[in-house]
């Protein structure tokens, strides 16, 4: 038998609602495809026919989906961690929906916030929230804070985006 590193995925055909044409995938890399003309919120799942080939032989299956449940955006970028003048226990985070996230005014993102204080304190999770800009209260005065953000669509539907590239900041301090 043949090693699972070894096999040969084929992502040949994707067939959306009750056509009778089905679409060819464009390899996208070793494990992947891609397939244009896709509609979200259509109430016809698509269904991809994914075959793997080995020596031994070929075995296949057909994979219904709706695109909604398997959104993953990509992390959100230009994270910025700031003090805010006058305030000695506050941060203000901003950040930017990823490039690649088609009209974030009508599909809105909700960025949930991942933060440490210096070295071998506790990470904290904050509950999502709407905005790309969120006052961080109550953080230790002096201290470095390392912040990460990931995005989710608003509706809950798919997957959380992986984690922002890590940013850092101190709040303001007294001259």
């Amino acid at each position: 038998m043949q090693p699972l590193t070894q096999l040969v995925p084929l992502l040949p055909q994707a067939w959306h609602g009750g056509g009778t044409e089905p679409e060819e995938c464009i390899h996208t890399g070793p494990w992947s495809c891609s397939f244009g003309d896709v509609w979200v919120f259509s109430l016809t799942p698509y269904v991809v026919n994914v075959m793997a080939v080995n020596p031994p032989g070929t075995a296949s299956c057909l994979l219904p989906f709706l695109l909604e449940n398997i959104i993953k955006p990509d992390p959100p970028e230009d994270l910025r961690v700031s003090p805010i003048p006058g305030e000695t226990k506050k941060l203000l985070l901003e950040c930017s929906p990823s490039g690649s996230w088609p009209f974030p005014e009508y599909f809105p993102l909700k960025y949930h916030i991942l933060y440490a204080q210096e070295e071998g304190s506790v990470t904290k999770t904050l509950r999502p929230y709407e905005q790309t800009s969120y006052t961080l209260t109550e953080v230790r005065p002096g201290a470095l804070h390392h912040v990460q953000v990931a995005a989710k669509d608003l509706t809950d539907l798919g997957e959380l985006s992986a984690w922002s590239l890590l940013a850092s900041g101190t709040p303001w301090m007294e001259p």
